[in-house]
């Protein structure tokens, strides 16, 4: 059982309201759950479900219309927008199904760009962009610009800039759905070796075989969740 001091992310009875028009659709109808230190957990769901609503709150990307987000103990609500985009550079790494890297600029400077936002110091960027960069294998490629590299190569750097930051959480949002299904195993794998590591890393998929790899996996659909598995149970 995960002692309440190991719980990084908390929410309590989250919804999300959008007013379309004169309709009212609910993405999130009373979301309950908890994440702990180096928990692998998968938000699984079909399109629609509500699980990208939910990596966007936990992100820090959106707020809720209604209930509570608690991240490292700290109630996100009553937090400012300084202390917002403090979280959101320092505190999480995002992955996405588009690698958004800048094209004309290298693996190095794509996987530096977070460290110049924070005003890291030159000799200690460029340790902490190394260091990244071996994290994911890629090291060998930090002179190449992304048309020079292969999809999975691409979001091993996408991956590599998630990191570099040394954030509490990995937020992954189908990160392997523009990849073929080998280069998505070796990226699936890499998670493997990044949770083995230390990371806590929640990824949100549609598909059941990457959920599985997962040591958690909680089933979405029409806004709330219908269940969890736990590897093992």
């Amino acid at each position: 059982m995960n002692s309440q001091n190991n719980i990084i992310i908390s929410t309590e009875n989250l919804w999300k309201i959008y007013q379309l028009g004169n309709q009212q659709v609910n993405a999130l109808c009373g979301v309950t759950f908890t994440v702990a230190r180096n928990d692998f957990l998968a938000i699984m769901g079909p399109s629609g479900s509500g699980k990208s609503t939910i990596m966007n709150l936990i992100g820090c990307l959106d707020t809720p219309t209604k209930g509570k987000y608690y991240l490292s103990g700290k109630l996100v609500s009553e937090l400012s927008e300084n202390e917002l985009a403090y979280i959101r550079n320092r505190e999480i790494g995002f992955v996405f199904q588009v690698f958004n890297l800048l094209p004309r600029a290298t693996t190095f400077h794509n996987v530096e760009l977070p460290l110049i936002y924070k005003g890291t110091r030159k000799k200690e960027r460029e340790e902490k962009t190394r260091k990244a960069l071996e994290m994911v294998e890629m090291d060998h490629r930090m002179d190449h610009r992304p048309s020079e590299l292969s999809g999975g190569e691409r979001q091993r750097v996408a991956i590599a800039r998630a990191l570099v930051n040394e954030p509490s959480i990995l937020l992954a949002d189908e990160p392997t759905g523009n990849l073929d299904s080998k280069t998505g195993g070796e990226i699936l794998n890499l998670f493997h070796k990044l949770h083995s590591q230390g990371n806590t890393i929640i990824i949100v998929t549609h598909d059941r075989d990457i959920a599985r790899m997962a040591q958690r996996i909680i089933f979405v659909k029409d806004g709330k969740i219908e269940r969890e598995e736990r590897k093992g149970e």
